[in-house]
């Protein structure tokens, strides 16, 4: 399996970063306009479209406001395990770091993964504040 992280730094305060990342349904608009281009809530599952045309389930696993820290899994026909975490840690009053975690099966698929989110980071720091991806 392979374990993909992206460490985030971000020019905007980390509640109204974390404020964006909770809003489940919202990540077209709120999160990564652009990277994610419409967003359809199914219960506890969204059904995520990206620009380059993918669609994916993705269903909430955990959304832990004391630790702002979300968690969610997602299905496609690609993809035999998908496990993904987003952690806000604070950095100031007008910073903080985003760290994305993702375990992914077949391993094989983990470049493209890899690709995908490093697109997804720099879409969400141009959405939530100064982009500047390390």
């Amino acid at each position: 399996m392979a374990s993909i992280q992206q460490d985030i730094p971000i020019a905007a305060a980390a509640d109204a970063v974390w404020d964006a990342v909770r809003d489940f349904g919202a990540v077209h608009v709120r999160l990564a306009p652009g990277f994610v281009i419409d967003t359809r809530l199914d219960g506890d599952v969204r059904v995520v479209s990206f620009a380059n045309g993918n669609v994916v389930r993705e269903r909430l696993v955990d959304s832990d406001e004391r630790r702002q820290r979300l968690v969610y899994v997602a299905s496609s026909e690609r993809v035999i395990h998908h496990n993904a975490s987003m952690q806000i840690i604070p950095e100031g009053e007008q910073h903080c770091r985003m760290i994305w975690i993702t375990d992914v099966l077949p391993h094989e698929i983990a470049s493209y993964i890899a690709q995908q989110m490093e697109l997804g980071a720099r879409a969400m720091q141009k959405a939530l504040g100064r982009p500047r991806l390390r």
